[in-house]
């Protein structure tokens, strides 16, 4: 569709020069704040080869008439599937017990049988979604086949999944009813930091806490003293607020956590669907009708009304 030019990684100094003079500029975790995108009078087109497009000042690039496209349904199961694989080990610690057997434990246990820690049933657990968008929505489907209670916040209400039980809730309700809290919603400017010390001191005792969403949705210090004052019997976290972690994240030596590195989306599957939607999202622009616009304030804007054939 045109001359390709790859960068594998950008620094942020490095970023303007790269993409000068391109027409469209593929990105990921790149970020194209206002002061760049400002400085680029011949782009046209933004693909952002994720779901989570806030790399993007997008609302800078509506108004410079810039549609920006990400890609929404790739890592739908991907990531549902990581969050129950995060669900089971804090309830069954199959890494830890597979070490206890390997390091010698078992062999010199008395009985036929042992365990190291508390382990735990999901049926008739309650479990709460933050975010009841398309992964939201498929972990509430395999939680239920688990037997769980599902309850739901979301500031726009949809069409009730046909399972039962399912509840809409507030989102305190949520968080005091649940055995289970998982993040699943976009991190926009109202909802950083929107998991706190004053929500997490209002959850059941020993409540999980899952994060495979936006890091930037949880005051990491707050979650830490959680876990350390005994508040929440563990969380398991994909993502962090500055990745890669740095060194100083308190989550780091809190107590009963897993973290893993930002891998919910990154099965091979997935990563296929991946380039090969960015590349649909490509042509459709370059055909005159872009899809999976993320911001359709650029149709009002004349600045760049062009479109590249």
């Amino acid at each position: 569709m045109g001359d390709l030019v790859v960068h594998d990684r950008s620094k942020t100094e490095q970023v303007l020069e790269r993409v000068a003079g391109a027409q469209i500029v593929v990105v990921n975790k790149t970020t194209l704040k206002a002061e760049i995108l400002t400085q680029l009078p011949q782009l046209r087109f933004i693909a952002v080869s994720a779901t989570g497009y806030d790399c993007v000042d997008v609302e800078t690039a509506g108004h410079l008439g810039i549609p920006v496209s990400n890609v929404p349904v790739y890592g739908t199961d991907s990531v549902a599937q990581h969050v129950m694989a995060l669900l089971l080990e804090l309830c069954n610690r199959v890494g830890l017990h597979d070490q206890a057997v390997k390091s010698g434990e078992w062999m010199a246990a008395p009985d036929w049988s042992f365990w190291k820690t508390s382990l735990i049933e999901l049926k008739g657990k309650t479990i709460g979604i933050v975010g009841f968008g398309r992964i939201g929505r498929r972990v509430g489907e395999l939680a239920h086949a688990f037997g769980m209670n599902v309850l739901a916040y979301d500031p726009f209400e949809s069409q009730k999944p046909p399972y039962e039980p399912f509840a809409w809730a507030k989102l305190p309700e949520l968080f005091s009813n649940s055995d289970v809290i998982t993040l699943h919603t976009p991190l926009t400017p109202d909802l950083e930091g929107i998991v706190n010390s004053r929500l997490l001191g209002s959850v059941k005792p020993g409540a999980l806490f899952i994060n495979a969403s936006r890091g930037g949705l949880v005051v990491e210090k707050d979650l830490a003293e959680a876990l350390d004052n005994g508040i929440l019997g563990g969380a398991a976290l994909d993502v962090v607020s500055l990745e890669p972690i740095q060194q100083d994240n308190p989550l780091l030596k809190a107590k009963n956590v897993f973290i893993t590195p930002h891998i919910a989306w990154a099965t091979l599957e997935a990563r296929r669907r991946l380039l090969q939607k960015t590349a649909e999202n490509i042509r459709a622009f370059v055909k005159g009708a872009p899809i999976n616009v993320v911001n359709r304030n650029y149709l009002k804007s004349t600045v760049n009304p062009d479109t590249p054939s």
